[in-house]
């Protein structure tokens, strides 16, 4: 999946904060590192929700930023993301953002633009202090995404997915997907419930943003940063998909599937969400939670 080598990225859409310390930490004790384990597979997860298991600690930080190329200097063109990972994330991020950006205005709406942050171990947002344990994630609060991109390799070495540049677009574009249901009022009416299970708010409402995920995938080329996606690369986002379902990740994790418990849906539920908004590139054809 080559991105298109002259298109000019706009790292200014992205957050770099690898390597600094923020001068807190995570104290999880008494076997709870499951749970965090567990939630970090489950995209989307806001971590204010895991304040019952996640408490700030005071710890040495010496505040100094970590020895990562300045993205602005190394991220500019297509070519760049062709051979880098962090400019390949901007590329991603560059390109969900043009294509919400002209879809909102094909409404007659006004998209605004979401930050991505890239962080080291842990970072703070609005929603909260937050360990890489959690996965990335979407903060309302905020509006910005949190990426720890080490977390591509736990998805792929732990949890099975075959990985692939495609497997990333897809994570970015299910939290981009949050995003644009938090500009429409969906996650405002899904967020006072707490039920779980197989059709649950929680569970629409990400089942919803992989869909989204979908139709950005569909439109990808349109946005003129990426010049070809493939079928394996499609393989890729749906293989993903998978592997984060709460079946697959419960029966990994635990040994066995408890569907009343499921906030994300299963591997089956996640695969068709994508593959809707795949096919259809119409976000109206992705259910409201």
């Amino acid at each position: 999946m080559p991105f298109n080598n002259r298109s000019r990225l706009d790292p200014s859409q992205v957050d770099d904060r690898r390597g600094r310390g923020v001068g807190t930490r995570a104290a999880v004790g008494g076997g709870l590192g499951l749970v965090i384990l567990v939630v970090a597979m489950l995209l989307g997860v806001n971590p204010a929700d895991l304040t019952n298991v996640i408490e700030p600690a005071p710890a040495a930080s010496t505040g100094s930023a970590g020895q990562t190329d300045n993205l602005a200097v190394v991220c500019q063109t297509g070519a760049d993301a062709n051979t880098r990972e962090d400019c390949r994330i901007v590329g991603f991020v560059n390109s969900i953002q043009v294509f919400w950006t002209d879809e909102f205005a094909r409404q007659g709406e006004q998209y605004l633009p979401a930050r991505t942050v890239l962080f080291t171990g842990a970072t703070q947002a609005a929603c909260g202090y937050a360990t890489a344990a959690v996965g990335p994630f979407y903060c309302p609060a905020d509006q910005q995404v949190y990426l720890d991109l080490d977390f591509f390799v736990e998805l792929h070495t732990r949890f099975g997915a075959q990985g692939g540049a495609f497997a990333e677009a897809y994570v970015l574009a299910h939290e981009y997907g949050h995003h644009v249901q938090n500009l429409a009022g969906a996650l405002d009416q899904s967020s006072g419930s707490s039920a779980t299970g197989p059709q649950s708010a929680s569970v629409q409402t990400e089942l919803q943003a992989d869909c989204l995920a979908g139709v950005w995938a569909n439109h990808a080329t349109d946005t003129g940063y990426l010049t070809q996606v493939t079928d394996a690369e499609i393989a890729q986002s749906l293989d993903a998909a998978a592997a984060v379902g709460d079946d697959r990740i419960q029966r990994q994790t635990q040994g066995y599937v408890s569907p009343e418990s499921w906030t994300h849906g299963s591997s089956e539920q996640r695969q068709q969400a994508l593959k809707d908004g795949l096919q259809t590139g119409d976000p109206a054809s992705c259910e409201t939670p």
